[in-house]
């Protein structure tokens, strides 16, 4: 079974929340102090989401917990430390930051993301990922002229993977200028467009301007990229979605906000 996290702001919120209240519904009394039921259920509830099964231990535990909660928040009222300015600056926060997430759950739930959303996300980023994933290397340089004479070397004879050993890009530099799998949406638009049009094996003769530099691309290897499907990428679609349904709402209400 898991332990309950100390949370002490938490704790302390609860216990001067509801100090010196009596509940006909309470779990248990603690020095005259009734702990309301719904306090139990709530940190009950709290578990079972965590994976706890439901079970007399579970619940013996919970109550355990509350009376040992209850006493510490007693024995902090006693000195008075709710009246410090620092300690109320906390409770409130605390308080603060249960309201938000309650008030983001319900926004959550009655908003929810739609599989006619999900499908279009879906279908979207398959298009920009396109049918084919690339395997380029790289040589990344300051000057045109730089570039000129790495192919020029190349010409000659000189391996890729020794003039990389030069190269302004520190991921690539010392694995001789290899990058990877990726479809050409990861690049920039000057390198990607250089890129499909090379064939296995090949590398520019001339070379390529980004906002980085200037480049010398080998491509090494392509290959047809299969999307996952639907199914298996949902989840992970439906998360993404919502937290921008959210990050949205929140930015909509600030914009909307009278701040002086």
């Amino acid at each position: 079974m898991k332990r309950f996290p100390s949370r002490l702001a938490i704790a302390l919120l609860a216990g001067f929340l509801t100090h010196g209240t009596y509940a006909a519904d309470a779990t248990v009394t603690v020095n005259g102090v009734a702990i309301p039921a719904a306090r139990g259920e709530a940190m009950l509830a709290e578990q079972r989401a965590q994976g706890a099964p439901e079970s007399p231990q579970l619940r013996d535990a919970v109550r355990e917990e509350l009376i040992r909660r209850e006493v510490l928040s007693q024995e902090a009222a006693k000195k008075g430390l709710e009246k410090k300015t620092d300690i109320q600056a906390q409770m409130d926060m605390a308080k603060q930051a249960i309201l938000i997430r309650a008030y983001l759950q319900d926004y959550v739930k009655n908003n929810p993301v739609t599989d006619a959303e999900l499908k279009k996300e879906y279908d979207s980023i398959k298009g920009r990922m396109g049918d084919k994933e690339y395997k380029p290397r790289h040589v990344l340089v300051e000057t045109e002229d730089q570039a000129k004479e790495i192919i020029t070397k190349l010409g000659t004879g000189a391996k890729f993977e020794d003039l990389a050993k030069d190269s302004r890009d520190p991921g690539s530099k010392d694995k001789g200028g290899e990058l990877g799998w990726s479809n050409p949406g990861m690049y920039v638009k000057p390198f990607s467009d250089a890129m499909v049009k090379l064939e296995k094996g090949k590398y520019t003769t001339t070379p390529v301007k980004s906002d980085y530099g200037y480049h010398v691309i080998q491509l090494d290897d392509v290959r047809e990229l299969k999307a996952p499907p639907f199914d298996e990428v949902k989840p992970q679609l439906q998360q993404r979605l919502q937290q921008q349904k959210v990050e949205k709402h929140i930015l909509d209400l600030r914009n909307k906000a009278k701040v002086q």
